[in-house]
């Protein structure tokens, strides 16, 4: 298997950064283009746990609206092979300071790259 093929680490990297510019702006229909469509998707947020895209759907219209902006460092994206890839990052909101990370697996589809598996959560706060 290879690992990180350059054509392959620039395609996920666009489609995560894509996916990131969506989350910012609250765009759900981007956010939603983002995930595959389909029953086996899980994502696991801050607040809920989504099995299947219309929970993930769900999940994104009740968010709540306020504090979504954040800023990421430490992110990682690999690839393996020309279809899956992992996109690990920390992130910090920027209007709470709240610190926490995300994990995402992508798969190539028929549509394109996109979300299969996803967790979320905040770091402990002192």
């Amino acid at each position: 298997m290879e690992i990180n093929l350059p054509d392959v680490v620039v395609e996920v990297t666009a489609a995560f950064q894509r996916y990131e510019k969506a989350l910012n702006a609250n765009d759900i229909e981007v956010l939603d283009s983002c995930f595959w469509r389909d029953p086996r998707v899980i994502r696991y947020s801050l607040t809920d746990n989504a099995y299947g895209f219309e929970a993930v759907h769900g999940s994104r219209l009740a968010r709540p609206k306020s504090d979504l902006r954040r800023q990421l460092k430490n992110t990682v994206i690999t690839t393996f092979g020309r279809d899956v890839a992992t996109a690990n990052t920390e992130f910090q909101r920027l209007e709470s300071g709240r610190q926490g990370r995300q994990s995402q697996t992508w798969a190539r589809t028929p549509e394109g790259w996109r979300v299969v598996s996803a967790h979320v959560s905040f770091m402990p706060t002192s």
